[in-house]
């Protein structure tokens, strides 16, 4: 397999050479921060507190929460079948055996 480079000229930063560059997190959380929250909301929703509008809100949000946890780990998934790939380039899926000692 032949691969490409291609050369590309990026314009001059926009910003003041004198301010530090922040960087900024992505705007999805990670997968445990999110299984995080999604188990405070199920809290919030068992407890049956909430009015029915915040648990309409809350349900929602759980709801989004459980299609990125899903998509995280469909990734996670996608990505180790590349990795467990067999020499043919075919993925080999293989069972997770947890190291001794736990």
């Amino acid at each position: 397999m032949t691969r490409f480079a291609a050369a590309v000229t990026l314009p001059a930063p926009l910003t003041d050479p004198e301010m530090p560059v922040t960087r900024t997190k992505p705007a999805t959380p990670d997968f445990e921060a999110s299984l995080a929250e999604l188990e405070q909301i199920v809290q919030r929703l068992e407890q049956g507190e909430l009015t029915l509008e915040e648990s309409l809100r809350q349900f929602e949000r759980g709801v989004e929460l459980t299609r990125g946890c899903q998509k995280a780990l469909r990734q996670a998934e996608q990505k180790i079948q590349v990795l467990s790939g067999k020499d043919d380039g075919e993925a080999a899926l293989k069972d997770f055996a947890p190291p001794d000692g736990n």
